[in-house]
């Protein structure tokens, strides 16, 4: 595993070596739509200044125009469902168009909580009691947990639509409204503690990065509306724990079959000092809120560099 201290940035990218004709998607029907649209804007800007001719195009399973284009690489700055769910993946693998990032089966996987926590609890990688609830499920299910605990539905991202439950009330009434709109939920153990996350490029481990909030924990306005939110990379942490978690990443992010990139998020439990993995991100932001981003320019790579290991990492598969 290459830590942090082992990093060294490269040399810097600009302008690149090898120009592309790459189209970048962006937006998509998902309900991280507004994201997506910035987290695209930002990777155009950086590969136009690295030198590729850069297209960006809006995309969704009714309109596939734009993979009409002629392009040696598409970008995917797609969030939440089609974009990251391995659907679009699938359509770009059948038509033999190179792209980056992870593949549509880890795409898949990595989408669905539940398998993505069970492939982990298969490979002894920690990961919070979880089980998943449908309609008929959930008087008795609920009776079974201890509160506080986590509710989210099963394939959604940007904590969209993820709750903490304290009391018998919110529990049934939170279970009962994710359950309704999209027919499951996943109801997850609940760790207090610190949140932590690593951001994965190739197959190193950045550095580890903790968040901090006011909100009761790390959604959705917390992530992308508010400026509230602390990332801090000089931790008051083991050094034990942060090389645990390093390593732990590159484990969840490679049982999972990743490549290129991800993000890893963590909670650690202030009891015991355990670490449980929550999920991998197979798309994560590219906003300046983003993590991956942050992490990169910890360990000296801008934001263009940072794209531009991407978009060299796929064409080295095409």
């Amino acid at each position: 595993m290459t830590t942090a201290a082992q990093l060294r940035p490269p040399q810097p990218a600009l302008p690149a070596i090898s120009t592309h004709d790459i189209t970048v998607l962006l937006g998509g029907p998902s309900e991280e739509r507004e994201v997506s649209l910035n987290s695209g804007r930002a990777v155009a800007s950086a590969l136009g200044r690295c030198g590729h001719r850069v297209t960006t195009s809006d995309i969704s399973a009714d309109d596939l125009s734009a993979l009409g284009r002629s392009a040696d690489l598409i970008f995917i700055a797609l969030h939440g469902a089609f974009g990251e769910d391995g659907q679009l993946q699938a359509i770009l693998e059948e038509r033999r168009i190179p792209y980056v990032g992870s593949n549509a089966a880890a795409s898949r996987l990595a989408m669905d909580k539940a398998a993505s926590k069970q492939r982990f609890i298969e490979c002894g990688i920690p990961t919070p009691a979880y089980k998943v609830v449908h309609a008929a499920q959930i008087n008795q299910a609920v009776s079974c947990w201890k509160l506080p605990t986590v509710i989210k539905p099963l394939d959604q991202g940007s904590s969209v639509d993820t709750m903490i439950a304290r009391d018998a009330f919110g529990f049934q009434s939170a279970v009962e409204r994710v359950v309704r709109k999209y027919g499951s939920c996943l109801i997850e153990e609940y760790i207090k503690g610190p949140e932590l996350t690593v951001s994965i490029l190739g197959d190193d481990a950045l550095p580890v990065c903790e968040i901090r909030t006011p909100r009761e924990f790390y959604d959705y306005k917390a992530k992308y509306i508010e400026n509230t939110t602390e990332y801090l990379f000089d931790l008051n942490l083991p050094e034990a724990l942060l090389n645990e978690v390093q390593r732990l990443s590159l484990e969840a992010h490679r049982a999972l079959g990743c490549r290129d990139f991800s993000r890893v998020d963590w909670m650690v439990d202030e009891a015991s000092g355990r670490p449980y993995v929550l999920e991998v991100n197979t798309i994560p932001g590219f906003t300046d809120h983003s993590l991956l981003p942050k992490a990169a320019e910890r360990v000296g790579i801008s934001f263009d560099q940072l794209c531009q290991r991407i978009v060299e990492m796929a064409m080295a598969r095409a």
